[in-house]
């Protein structure tokens, strides 16, 4: 592309384009990477520069760029019927309905589509409280427990159900109703950080918290299978077991948020297979269209589903999306389902992902704290060093992130998700890695943490 025009978009983003999450002022002197096109695992600038997408866009890119057969079939149905609501129907909703339907255990089989992951959440959290109303008449159940450092998304319901101090308090008072408890971060974990292994006194938490509060008057409880924006903290084994036994115990719904683990991300098709348990409420994004379109779904058992049916006919959902299931984003969701299964890239984020840790894990290095994840999803805890486990200096993590770019590595990082511990590295790449890109990340990590 030439340099003036180059200059043109940039000075047009200058001066209209406002970014989420980031600060505006000298933006000029360093303005964000102009992305012109994408490949495989690897986005150029507008200069022609690579770069490997260690984090596939946003956690989102699972089977890679450049995919024409998704491409395909967004242009045909586009040219068949480019629109119509769900207050009615059309089939790439009803064949991608059932399409996640069939991938899932039952009883998990009732599709609500939505636009992104937050609005999937929101949908849920809406959904876990009137039907906990309809399911336990006479109880006022609505109040929902979550996680300290747990991302579920920007809208206000998903902002609440969100444990990161840095993102809410802008938009303070939120949602009433939601509460939070500590997460599983061995690592930093007050209540087993000194013993070997987990002891699951962290999942222990909610039930504590439920008879404090007392069960009937809570609806949910929401958890992400590994904590990611905000560190990435895995569920430790028997955790979600746990949670659902308390849940059962005490009649309350659990919600297990999948937008950034679902559809291949952990080394299984969705993460919550690791555990062998069966959440009530689904929620799915990213993964699902590989971010080719927006898309969000919620998926529910059918006992929450039927919670809603009436013979009178007074019983519904009482929500609508205008473009939620629209049919080229369901179509391009298809295609992507086609790709997913057919290549098995689940495995290969199991296989890549595994290859990862080890090598990560035996880098030496004074800052690297701790080495983290499941499958292509693994965060690096830096720190000042190992003793203290002083978290690294933002500003240093900033400086750092820069020199990957500059190596022709593009990663991630937890910003704003709790003052004085965004210290976490992550990779998040798209599940079509191989093991020469991987050995690239590698080695990028090494040099670069060299020099911090």
């Amino acid at each position: 592309m030439p340099e003036a025009t180059s200059v043109s978009l940039r000075d047009l983003d200058i001066e209209h384009l406002w970014h989420g999450n980031l600060q505006h002022k000298d933006l000029k002197k360093r303005p964000p990477l102009e992305v012109a096109s994408a490949e495989g695992c690897y986005v150029f600038d507008t200069e022609g520069r690579r770069y490997l997408d260690a984090m596939a866009g946003l956690f989102c890119v699972n089977v890679g760029y450049g995919r024409k057969e998704i491409v395909n079939a967004v242009a045909k149905q586009m040219a068949e019927l480019p629109y119509y609501p769900l207050t009615q129907s059309h089939g790439p909703a009803a064949r991608l309905a059932a399409r996640v339907a069939g991938l899932l255990p039952k009883p998990l089989g009732r599709v609500f589509f939505s636009n992104s992951g937050s609005e999937a959440v929101e949908t849920a959290l809406k959904m876990a409280r009137q039907c906990s109303r309809r399911m336990h008449p006479g109880q006022n159940r609505y109040k929902v427990i979550a996680r300290h450092r747990g991302y579920h998304g920007f809208t206000m319901g998903a902002l609440s159900a969100t444990g990161q101090a840095p993102r809410r308090q802008a938009f303070e008072p939120l949602v009433p109703g939601f509460l939070h408890v500590a997460p599983p971060d061995h690592y930093r974990c007050g209540f087993c950080s000194a013993q070997s292994t987990c002891t699951l006194s962290c999942a222990d938490e909610f039930e504590r918290v439920i008879r404090m509060e007392a069960p009937e008057t809570v609806a949910a409880i929401i958890a992400e299978p590994v904590i990611g924006g905000g560190g990435i903290l895995p569920d430790p084994e028997g955790y979600l077991a746990r949670l659902r036994e308390i849940c059962d115990r005490h009649g309350v719904l659990l919600i297990v948020d999948e937008v950034i683990t679902g559809f291949g991300r952990t080394g299984k098709l969705f993460g919550f297979e690791h555990s062998g348990i069966r959440p009530d409420i689904l929620t799915f994004a990213k993964g699902l269209t590989s971010a080719y379109l927006p898309l969000g779904a919620t998926v529910a058992a059918e006992h929450v589903f039927e919670a809603f049916e009436d013979d009178g006919g007074e019983a519904k959902f009482t929500q609508v999306s205008t473009f939620g299931g629209h049919p080229c984003s369901a179509a391009a969701a298809l295609a992507n389902l086609d790709i997913l299964t057919r290549e098995r890239l689940w495995e290969n984020s199991a296989r890549l992902g595994g290859y990862l840790l080890e090598k990560l894990t035996a880098l030496e290095s004074p800052h690297i704290g701790e080495v983290r994840g499941r499958g292509l999803l693994i965060g690096l805890e830096l720190v000042e060093d190992q003793r203290s486990k002083t978290p690294l200096a933002e500003g240093r993590m900033i400086q750092l992130q820069r020199a990957f770019r500059e190596s022709g590595v593009l990663v991630g990082r937890n910003n704003d998700s709790v003052t004085g511990f965004c210290n976490v590295l992550i990779l998040s790449p798209p599940l079509i890695l191989n093991r020469e890109q991987a050995d690239v990340i590698i080695s990028a990590i090494e040099s670069n943490i060299a020099r911090v």
